[in-house]
């Protein structure tokens, strides 16, 4: 006697044995007690979750020899018979082995003629988004006003591909995924019925593997029973899925969260020794990880253990750094089959996570010395701000690190977090005894220039006599918008008798418009004691505008930077002997 899989002999043969899927046995059941039954339905989800099954109780409601009902006999010749498939009014159609217009023009024939031996003739085209452009238009007319004694049941995986006039003709039901316990609950079910002895571990992973699929969990049943012989253990189902112990994606976590770099590589060795889906094992781990958010976030909520350690690892771990692990291990699963190997990508993933691990008890991100990072940065080009070389990161990490570093060179600026990965070669280089940092001023001395410039006169309230006054009162006033602009763009030439007269490039002169100039005077009100008339003229003797100004005093700096940092004797030292090169238009002042 040939052997019948479970997913077949388990297969509902009722609405009430139907697991999940209420929404729409609720709709159905309703149709079918009132009368008012659609004559083309629409089911769409994804495998394994009952279109099929549904269609066929429905064929079975409709074509019972008791009656019309929600709830058929299952007794009746047409019962038994649409059960074992070999009911001649209930035509299922694979839509994927029969796409041509032919196939759909043979279907539209055949509907015209009675039911052989039930009332309806019920027409199940299976993945029915497969049939042809040219079979959609030929099934409309007849999916729109079939003949009162004919149904179409429609199933799909993908609604998407289905043209809005099918959709349009039709009533849809889309169809959920199952959770985890109306899987595990009926595979329960089953191996009570079965006589089968399980562990609750084996049935957890089962149900986890068949991903919102019920056919595929009783796949893997059939699966698990035939690897196992019949006693399915966590270990034996653990072994045939590939999967690994959760109680070292545990260990590998304390060991992140201890820092234990080399107890971390020691878990990832012994790992391998099971030869795992090391994507899988991210996946484990980004499990954990969840469930240890939702334990540090919302302590109210229950959570599965499942072989980490929650509450330790929780309590060692900050929230923000949970969540950086989290995205870690989604990057690294995405990343994987760009790796060299699969276990060199997963090494690399949790590395990643140990550079972030926490410091000590409070969980805070430890940063790699400056010293590790000199030892281990090969020497290249040398640059500045935006350059790609190490001397400049080396030289700014002695300055943040070390009170010994000698004096600054003038307005050199390398700020570290500005530069990018240095260019590969084969010399090392030491740290430069060169400061790129500038030290701010004691705070006495900070106190006393404040105390200086708040005793200073105001100079917005004294006369604007000459081209310095102007731009005193520019670097104090409060104009703002087009208007300073316009004022940042003038040069003073002259002021009296209420009048002020000021300068414009040629190449600025769409800025002079009148509303503005208004605003300005306005602004000038206090120092003339009235809103002056100004007057904008080209003169040779007009001074030099605040953005003339700003634009020379930075072009100064540059120059300045750039020559202290040349003039550095660590930077001539690897120049000429590692031959380094400065990245053009890489070196900055420091507060650029």
């Amino acid at each position: 006697m040939s052997y019948l899989v479970l997913a077949r002999k388990w297969r509902p043969r009722r609405f009430a044995e139907l697991v999940g899927q209420e929404h729409v046995v609720r709709a159905l059941t309703n149709a079918l007690d009132s009368g008012r039954v659609h004559h083309a339905f629409l089911f769409t989800g994804t495998r394994g979750v009952g279109k099929t099954t549904i269609a066929r109780i429905f064929a079975k409601s409709l074509n019972c020899e008791r009656g019309t009902s929600a709830e058929p006999c299952g007794e009746c010749n047409s019962c038994m018979d649409i059960d074992a498939g070999r009911f001649l009014d209930l035509l299922e159609i694979d839509a994927a082995s029969n796409t041509g217009v032919d196939d759909v023009r043979e279907v539209i024939e055949n509907a015209q003629y009675m039911p052989s031996r039930g009332r309806m003739k019920v027409y199940l085209i299976d993945e029915v988004h497969m049939l042809s452009k040219a079979a959609f238009n030929a099934l409309l007319k007849t999916l729109e006003e079939p003949p009162g004694h004919v149904k179409f049941l429609l199933a799909t995986t993908d609604p998407q591909k289905l043209p809005v006039t099918v959709l349009s003709r039709c009533l849809q039901f889309n169809l959920k995924r199952l959770d985890e316990a109306q899987i595990s609950g009926q595979i329960n079910r089953i191996l009570d019925a079965e006589g089968i002895a399980v562990e609750p571990g084996a049935v957890r992973q089962l149900t986890r593997a068949a991903d919102g699929s019920l056919r595929d969990g009783l796949s893997l049943l059939d699966q698990a029973i035939a690897y196992t012989g019949g006693e399915l253990t966590d270990a034996a189902v653990a072994s045939m899925l590939g999967t690994v112990d959760h109680t070292r994606v545990g260990a590998l976590l304390e060991a992140l969260a201890d820092g234990d770099g080399e107890a971390l590589l020691a878990e990832v060795a012994a790992l391998a020794e099971f030869s795992p889906d090391w994507g899988s094992v991210l996946e484990a781990l980004t499990a954990a990880l969840h469930r240890i958010q939702v334990r540090q976030l919302v302590p109210g909520a229950p959570v599965e253990a499942d072989g980490v350690d929650v509450e330790a690892v929780a309590a060692k771990l900050r929230p923000e750094l949970v969540q950086l692990w989290y995205q870690m291990a989604l990057h690294g699963r995405r990343d994987l089959p760009l790796a060299p190997s699969p276990r060199a990508g997963f090494e690399m993933s949790v590395l990643r996570m140990l550079a972030f691990r926490p410091a000590g008890d409070g969980g805070e991100s430890r940063p790699v010395p400056a010293a590790r990072r000199a030892e281990a940065s090969p020497a290249g080009t040398v640059s500045a701000a935006r350059g790609e070389g190490v001397a400049a990161t080396d030289m700014a990490s002695t300055a943040a690190g070390s009170p010994d570093a000698s004096p600054p060179p003038a307005a050199v600026a390398v700020p570290t977090e500005a530069v990018a990965a240095p260019t590969i070669s084969r010399h090392r280089v030491a740290e430069p005894p060169v400061s790129a940092a500038v030290v701010p001023p004691p705070e006495h001395e900070r106190r006393e220039d404040a105390a200086q410039t708040a005793s200073m006169p105001d100079s917005a309230s004294g006369p604007i006599v000459d081209a310095e006054a102007w731009l005193e009162w520019l670097g104090r006033c409060e104009l703002k918008g087009p208007a300073r602009v316009l004022a940042e763009h003038a040069g003073f030439v002259g002021s009296g008798g209420g009048v002020l007269e000021l300068s414009l490039a040629e190449d600025d002169e769409l800025l002079n418009k009148p509303a503005l100039v208004n605003e300005i005077a306005q602004a000038l009100a206090p120092s003339f004691g009235a809103p002056p008339t100004i007057r904008f003229e080209r003169s040779e003797r007009s001074g030099e505008s605040l953005r003339q100004r700003t634009e020379r005093v930075r072009d100064e700096r540059q120059v300045a930077a750039e020559q202290a940092f040349m003039d550095d004797p660590e930077v001539q030292r690897l120049i000429e002997r590692h031959g380094a090169r400065v990245v053009p238009d890489s070196i900055r002042p420091f507060d650029a």
